[in-house]
């Protein structure tokens, strides 16, 4: 049983020339290189982004407008009558005093009786630049700025769960890959041990002391295991895929770095009332309150009086002259026909806000359970643990026992074999729960906020 021992120390201790990586390590580069992480590490510039956007309410709207036009019509014509300016007394002294007069003017007092058309501003040219400063709109700036801060700080918490989810998978496919290595370690000191066994069996049937059915049951059990180590070198060949291309690593060709025979000791246990105000998720749901509070108070802004002053700077040319002209102005504008449709569209954001709270209390108890399964798991991994340790004990003596009993002569051949396999088993379930275990902390640390 010692050869089994120090084979496996050996294989541990081999040095490669592979890139060799820690939890730790992958953890860092997952974090750094996956996509999920940097899609929310975009979502948080975008937030903030959104959230400078909205703090330039706070200050004046510049805006400039121009025109220039020329239409086939004077948009303003008239026409004027001059006999109707004329006095009618005048008329009757030009009548009299016809041939009198120098034919010039009675052509011109003719001319009169004809009606006169006026055009004007067929073409010309308008620009003006306006400033307008919001004095009060209900709250609304305010309130904006307020809830895309909110939403700043709401896609922080989101990144923070992007990166705990990153994390625990990284350390799933870690342990994963983990204990298919320590496994394939298991098979190639099987393999020794049944080589060892196959060539004591071997001399025993040539000497005529065993019989070719013992040497036949071998066989067939290094081709049961030749089985199984194909089966692990591509699930190995699998996982490093999938953890080089979710850390993203450029090679596959790298070793972890772990210790399975560590001694562990049961994870600290947290106060779960206080470490729910710590989580991620709890302080997100608090977002979500917060957010539907300040969309309520900005429902009732929309509803009441805008008020605002500005000043702007004019030139105009449509009569065929510049001219130009400054001027301050201030409005108030009251949405008098909105108040009816306001009034439930406010019961409404009420009512989200309502909805909200309910929400938080409600995911406040489900985050505790959370975390006290979190806790049961780790106990119970922890206990699954320490049964390992002990049945590979057992199973170890149990190996020796029947080693030495065929060796006598008052043990079977299968008796052999099946102690054999439930050692390779008990190694395998120690590996197993030793993973499950690092797997139920990482849950339970984070399930706590840590």
């Amino acid at each position: 049983m010692k050869k089994i021992l120090i084979a496996i120390a050996l294989l541990s201790g081999l040095t490669v020339s592979a890139q060799t990586y820690t939890v730790e390590q992958l953890v860092d580069s997952a974090l750094h290189n996956n996509v999920k992480v940097r899609n929310a590490q975009l979502s948080v510039e975008a937030a903030q982004q959104q959230k400078k956007e909205v703090f330039t309410k706070f200050f004046p709207t510049v805006s400039g407008t121009g025109l220039w036009f020329n239409a086939n019509r004077g948009m303003a014509e008239m026409k004027i009558d001059p006999k109707s300016m004329v006095p009618e007394t005048l008329q009757q002294m030009m009548a009299q005093y016809a041939q009198l007069l120098p034919p010039e003017i009675m052509g011109a007092f003719g001319s009169l009786a004809n009606p006169i058309t006026l055009s004007m501003m067929k073409n010309g040219t308008i620009a003006s630049v306006m400033a307008v400063q919001p004095v009060f709109a209900g709250g609304q700036i305010v309130n904006g700025n307020k809830l895309a801060k909110v939403g700043a700080e709401a896609s922080e918490l989101q990144l923070r769960l992007s990166e705990n989810e990153v994390e625990k998978t990284t350390e799933q496919y870690f342990w994963q890959l983990a204990s298919l290595q320590e496994k394939m370690k298991t098979i190639a000191a099987v393999e020794e041990l049944l080589n060892g066994i196959n060539k004591d069996v071997t001399v025993a049937v040539k000497a005529g002391v065993a019989m070719r059915n013992d040497l036949l049951q071998v066989q067939l059990r290094q081709n049961e295991v030749e089985s199984q180590k194909v089966k692990l070198q591509n699930g190995i060949s699998v996982l490093q895929m999938l953890l080089a291309q979710y850390c993203g690593l450029k090679s596959t060709d790298f070793q972890l770095s772990y210790d399975v025979n560590t001694a562990m000791t049961l994870a600290a246990r947290h106060d779960h009332q206080q470490a729910l105000y710590n989580t991620t998720e709890y302080q997100l749901l608090n977002k979500q309150v917060e957010a539907a509070r300040l969309q309520k108070r900005m429902e009732v802004g929309k509803n009441l009086p805008t008020v605002a002053v500005g000043a702007g700077y004019n030139y105009h040319n449509l009569m065929d002259r510049d001219h130009t002209f400054g001027m301050i102005f201030a409005t108030v504008a009251v949405p008098i026909s909105d108040w009816w449709g306001g009034s439930h569209a406010i019961k409404r954001r009420n009512l989200e806000l309502q909805k909200a709270q309910e929400q938080l209390d409600d995911n406040a108890q489900l985050l505790k359970i959370r975390m006290q399964k979190a806790w049961n798991d780790v106990e119970e991994a922890y206990q699954q643990l320490t049964i390992a340790d002990r049945s590979i004990e057992q199973a170890e003596e149990n190996l020796r026992l029947n080693r030495d009993y065929y060796q006598a002569g008052t043990s079977r051949m299968s008796d052999l074999l099946e102690a054999q396999l439930l050692y390779q088993q008990a190694l395998d379930k120690r590996t197993d729960a030793f993973a499950d275990y690092q797997n139920k902390v990482i849950e339970y640390r984070q399930a706590v906020g840590e």
